[in-house]
């Protein structure tokens, strides 16, 4: 030691100037804690509330658990090389206990603390759950269809499209965008939403995928904070053709393949394998839909004949070849049943 040395006043280590790193990382607290953290959670959905926001983050509870006892937790500022470890206990159905354990270095000398923190889980009815058993809503999707009803495909369709746009909307963040109720009625689907957004998106979706219009008739029903509330009734029109229908058109077989405006149908003509426009005047009736197709098993093939085993009578049938398939002796095809003039009408 030489004269310009300092002495740590304290221990009398030798140090470069005040305390030396061991007497000052003792008089440092490492680790303070809350003793106590608050959790609100929704008991019917699960959704966390954030301060005065509900959140769907879903994550496990044991990291849940972890994330709340360290939010309660403040390290200092100086630490260096923090290793955490946090153990917990469920004290009661309420109540979870943590213990939070760190090793870190404080002026490069190793240091070590715990503390307990009590995680006290609170119930609460979400924004969402709340809306949802009051009642609330602020429109009506509803789906028919143009001079007949909807049938079994397209409410199968409309009510998967429904489900799976609530889904998209409330993962991107929109939680009131929720449906209420979902009525299967002998005209066809009503969507009662939580929102106009996922009402105006399911509307859109729907028509997307089955064809067709809708239109939106808003109601006042009050007002707000000086605002207007309205619900609106988004009323949506399926086209009287389908998608994959197969009509009937001076004699030959036509696939709906697009609805076009001002009743017009594009169409594949079965016959020649064309890309075709009918108007809805043009069509003489409706066989059924590709999606009804039968499959049929080739027998033999020539030129311009195909030999099909009929698959109700198991008797062969000979149709005439359709340039745009390939069928092949032994193998199946799909044929749809025109029953007025008891024919197979190959659709692929």
């Amino acid at each position: 030691m030489t004269i310009q040395t300092s002495i740590c006043p304290r221990c009398g280590q030798p140090t470069e100037g005040g305390l030396c790193p061991q007497c000052r990382a003792a008089d440092t607290r490492l680790l303070s804690c809350e003793s106590r953290v608050t959790a609100v959670y929704c008991p019917v959905c699960d959704s966390q509330k954030r301060g005065k926001t509900w959140s769907d983050l879903r994550m496990p509870r044991e990291d849940l658990i972890a994330e709340l006892a360290v939010s309660a937790m403040s390290i200092h500022e100086d630490a260096k090389n923090v290793r955490l470890t946090v153990r917990s206990e469920e004290t009661a159905s309420n109540r979870t206990a943590c213990t939070l354990d760190v090793e870190a270095t404080l002026y490069s000398v190793p240091v070590h603390e715990t503390c307990e923190v009590e995680i006290l889980w609170q119930k609460e009815a979400c924004d969402r759950c709340s809306r949802i058993s009051g009642g609330y809503y602020e429109g009506i999707v509803q789906v028919r269809a143009t001079d007949r009803k909807i049938n079994g495909y397209e409410r199968e369709v409309a009510v998967s499209i429904a489900e799976q746009t609530e889904e998209s909307l409330q993962q991107a963040g929109d939680r009131l965008s929720f449906i209420s109720e979902l009525e299967d009625s002998k005209d066809g689907v009503d969507i009662t939403v939580g929102s106009q957004h996922l009402g105006q998106e399911i509307a859109r979706m729907i028509t997307g995928a089955l064809g067709g219009r809708y239109t939106t008739h808003p109601k006042l029903v009050g007002e707000k904070e000086g605002k207007a509330l309205y619900r609106v009734t988004y009323s949506i029109r399926l086209p009287y053709y389908q998608k994959g229908d197969v009509v009937v058109s001076r004699g030959d077989y036509f696939e709906v393949r697009e609805i076009e405006r001002q009743q017009r149908l594009r169409v594949f003509d079965l016959k020649a394998g064309v890309a075709r426009t009918l108007t809805e005047a043009e069509v003489e009736r409706l066989i059924g839909n590709v999606r009804e197709a039968e499959s049929a098993l080739v027998v033999f093939t020539q030129p311009n004949v195909v030999g099909l085993m009929d698959p109700r009578t198991y008797r062969t049938r000979e149709l005439d070849a359709v340039p745009w398939t390939f069928p092949v002796e032994g193998q199946p095809i799909r044929v749809l049943r025109d029953e007025e003039q008891d024919r197979l009408v190959i659709v692929g």
